[in-house]
């Protein structure tokens, strides 16, 4: 770790072209932003591209729960089948879209019918075959695996059902939905999550950096990680968590998402926000969140005590070693 420190020290241009360095991937990109001034170095021809952020979604999603929480379409303690359509009552205590957004709903990572599905394409698209009707009948079918709000299990599965649940109470599509409460509103037009289809998509590679991956379809899982952006866009975003204030539609669900909501671990030392994972640091603490697809890496974060945001992206699918997030980290924890 005190390598890496070494190896990332200097000015911000110095930092991030190390950083770019450390990465072994076709296409890299490391953003930072402190206190807006913004510093961008990437390989060659990649800062223009548009990037899948898999997990990194999820912080998306928690944002859109709490402004609609906000606005009052809905409350976090709402059940998350009676929020689907009418429902049998529950055999258990019953999910609320707050257990589905923190993960601890009980639900497993995936549905138990997904892997044999998804075995065949299981390193270009899992996903794809697995459809919103699905996902949807496989929640209300399930038994959690203890009471909901008891114990912290990430789940890809939970955070879908709940962007399924959000569109049926609204009656506004999950792409619609995104697009007029939170892209819009914070001015991100280099980010959808309508799936890939210009040539600024960012081509994803598999582990050996060479063969190529397919764009990511996502089924019925786009809650957890549909999202594509630009490295410049998810600064935009990172941002606009550092100073609330300047976007007053979106003010009071971004401070929402910063307050600490649980603790899990050996003596409750991991802390999460609504949607963050936070980490205590020197300047007080910091955000952040990771993502992976088939072919592509994300890692998103911020540091309100410095006025720190992080965005770091690139094209090709972790492996044993890989030293991508750890340089992620560095670059925010170090700056």
């Amino acid at each position: 770790m005190l390598a890496a420190r070494a190896a990332l020290a200097g000015t911000p241009h110095d930092r991030l072209d190390a950083a770019v360095r450390a990465v072994d991937a076709p296409e890299v990109v490391f953003a930072l932003s402190v206190h807006g001034r913004r510093t961008v170095r990437a390989s060659p021809g990649a800062e223009g591209l548009r990037y899948e952020i898999g997990s990194a979604s999820k912080t998306f999603a928690g944002l859109l729960l709490a402004r609609l929480a906000r606005s009052g379409h809905l409350a976090y303690e709402d059940s998350a089948a009676d929020c689907l359509g009418p429902q049998p009552p529950p055999l258990v205590a019953p999910i609320t879209l707050r257990h589905l957004i923190t993960h601890t709903s009980g639900l497993p990572a995936l549905p138990r019918d997904f892997y044999r599905q998804a075995l065949p394409r299981w390193t270009t698209n899992p996903f794809a075959g697995y459809p919103a009707d699905r996902v949807i009948d496989a929640f209300l079918r399930a038994r959690p695996r203890h009471r909901p709000g008891r114990r912290w299990h990430y789940s890809n599965f939970g955070v879908s059902v709940l962007g399924h649940a959000l569109s049926s109470a609204t009656r506004t599509s999950w792409d619609a939905l995104m697009e007029e409460q939170v892209l819009v509103p914070l001015g991100l037009s280099g980010t959808s999550t309508r799936g890939a289809g210009t040539a600024t998509d960012a081509i994803g590679h598999a582990g050996d950096g060479v063969s190529e991956v397919p764009p990511l379809r996502i089924g019925g899982f786009a809650a957890a990680g549909a999202v594509r952006a630009t490295p410049h866009d998810l600064l935009t975003f990172l941002e606009a968590h550092l100073r609330p204030e300047r976007t007053p539609a979106l003010a009071h669900a971004l401070h929402a998402v910063r307050r600490p909501v649980l603790r899990r671990g050996m003596g409750k030392a991991h802390t999460h926000t609504l949607t963050w994972f936070q980490h205590p640091t020197d300047n007080g603490p910091a955000y952040f969140h990771g993502g992976a697809t088939s072919g592509q890496q994300a890692f998103i974060g911020f540091c309100p005590g410095t006025g720190t945001a992080v965005a770091a992206v690139a094209t090709r699918r972790f492996r044993r070693a890989d030293r991508f997030v750890p340089t992620a980290y560095e670059v925010l924890f170090g700056g």
